[in-house]
């Protein structure tokens, strides 16, 4: 290993290490009021890791074009003005290949998994709160579909193979692969289910912690992809659908908790990820087909997308009862279905249906039978930015027909009518895959408010991250 590489290597290793000790330091301090800069820790180290390698990366390349250049001008080829004009265009060719490709493979593990397993994390202090709607709204949903669409995209993936399909790798490769991924999923799985003894909200075992379900379901669909991915983009899209679909009927079925089904997709990808990766460390190039191999990634595309969003919301404000005195609301969580068709990679127009719980706050004491929904549905116009191939800034500006559902408190009534409202927002999205993405949101919504006839209107502020397939 040449001492430029060496030097690669070393940079790239320490963002890693700074940022398992930040999180170390974010969900290992015992104060119950760090929650909101644990959160901000855990978005900064996970947004802060691609840079050091992207720059490593092109440092590298533009090092070994100069000092061939340098060989160069020794014997009279280039002048010095065309070497410094090459090397400009080396270093922009570097940090070109780096955002179009995965170039190493801990990228490609990191950047997949963390999203999902950190806010698996964040999101435990709230899954009380997201499994009263689900008691509210589907009380008694039993259903047992989830012990098979676990294993759906894995049905699919051997089937194209014995109709002779090619894929990715060879039969001995590819069976080689899930055999790795399958013993590190269970590894993992079965490690923290009895260690962490989190009991399920049905109450009947100490196993919910995370969702092995889950885990199954994205670990298979992560194969069928990897596999088959490159010959349609409706193969990911549906793959993930479908892991997805799992771990909501495992929250709806009274299964797991929202931080089980989180973390268990995160561990589904990274043991599909590992078990290929130590695979193609043994088998090299034997059995692999290499044009397909290659995952890229545009900057100039459409971001359409369709995705499940969990937000904590926090309310800005009190709530008058139409008799001069007020009603005060505690903090919250929202779940939502949004999507948005772009016509460009800058503009497009979606929806959002969205149902967030609340519980009323009476005398300072938090009432916790008189819940306070809002249930949303609007439509409007999406906008994108693309800060590299990857990352993309956005922003939205909806309009919303507003909902509440009647509450009772103590002897006085306040109003289900129906009103309009806005809603903007911005979001920080992340392609992990080509049809698989993550966004951290920032909602801002102004809703109208009736109590005994009297009309105002209220704020209120969501943070959040979302779950989306992308088209």
């Amino acid at each position: 290993m040449s001492p430029t590489d060496r030097n690669v290597k070393t940079s790239i290793l320490k963002p890693l290490t700074l940022m398992f000790d930040v999180l170390s330091l974010a969900f290992c301090a015992p104060c119950p009021k760090l929650k909101v800069l644990r959160t901000v820790l855990v978005i900064l180290s996970f947004v802060s890791l691609s840079h050091p390698a992207e720059a490593s990366v092109a440092l590298a390349d533009s090092l070994r074009h100069t000092s061939s250049i340098a060989v160069d001008d020794s014997v009279g080829v280039t002048t010095d003005t065309c070497g410094v004009a090459d090397t400009a265009a080396t270093v922009r060719q570097a940090c070109a290949k780096v955002r179009y490709k995965n170039d190493t493979r801990l990228d490609r593990v990191v950047y997949t998994c963390a999203p999902l397993i950190l806010n698996g994390l964040i999101m435990r202090s709230e899954s009380k709160r997201f499994r009263g709607l689900r008691n509210d709204y589907i009380p008694r949903f039993d259903r047992r579909l989830d012990n098979y669409t676990q294993y759906l995209p894995a049905a699919v993936m051997l089937g194209l193979k014995l109709g002779g399909v090619k894929g990715r790798s060879s039969w001995g490769r590819m069976l080689a692969s899930h055999a790795m991924s399958v013993a590190l999923m269970a590894g993992i799985v079965n490690a923290l289910k009895y260690s962490a003894q989190v009991e399920r909200p049905d109450g009947t075992d100490l196993r919910s912690f995370p969702s092995g379900h889950t885990a199954t379901a994205f670990m298979t669909a992560t194969m069928l992809n990897k596999e088959y991915g490159y010959r349609s983009p409706w193969i990911g899209i549906g793959a993930y659908s479908v892991a997805a679909a799992t771990g909501l009927m495992r929250m709806a079925n009274n299964k797991h908790w929202l931080s089980d089904v989180m973390t268990g997709a995160g561990v589904g990808i990274v043991a599909t990820e590992m078990g290929y990766y130590l695979t193609d460390l043994i088998f090299k190039q034997r059995g692999l087909n290499k044009a397909t191999t290659e995952e890229t990634f545009e900057e100039k595309y459409r971001p359409s997308f369709i995705g499940l969003n969990f937000l904590i919301n926090e309310p800005l404000g009190k709530y008058p009862d139409g008799k001069g005195s007020h009603v005060k609301v505690s903090r919250g969580c929202t779940s939502a279905v949004e999507g948005a068709y772009f016509f460009n990679p800058y503009v497009g127009v979606g929806g959002r249906f969205s149902v967030t719980r609340t519980s009323v706050i009476v005398d300072g004491v938090k009432a916790e039978d008189n819940v306070f929904d809002t249930w949303k549905v609007g439509g409007g116009a999406y906008f994108s930015y693309p800060l590299t191939s990857r990352w993309l800034l956005g922003s939205k500006l909806l309009a919303s027909s507003v909902f509440y559902p009647n509450i009772h408190l103590t002897d006085e009534l306040i109003d289900s009518r129906h009103g309009m409202g806005l809603g903007t927002g911005l979001s920080l999205m992340f392609r992990a895959r080509q049809h698989y993405s993550v966004r951290f949101l920032v909602d801002y919504n102004l809703q109208p408010y009736r109590a005994l006839g009297k009309h105002t209107c209220f704020h209120s502020l969501e943070l959040g991250s979302s779950f989306v397939v992308s088209f």
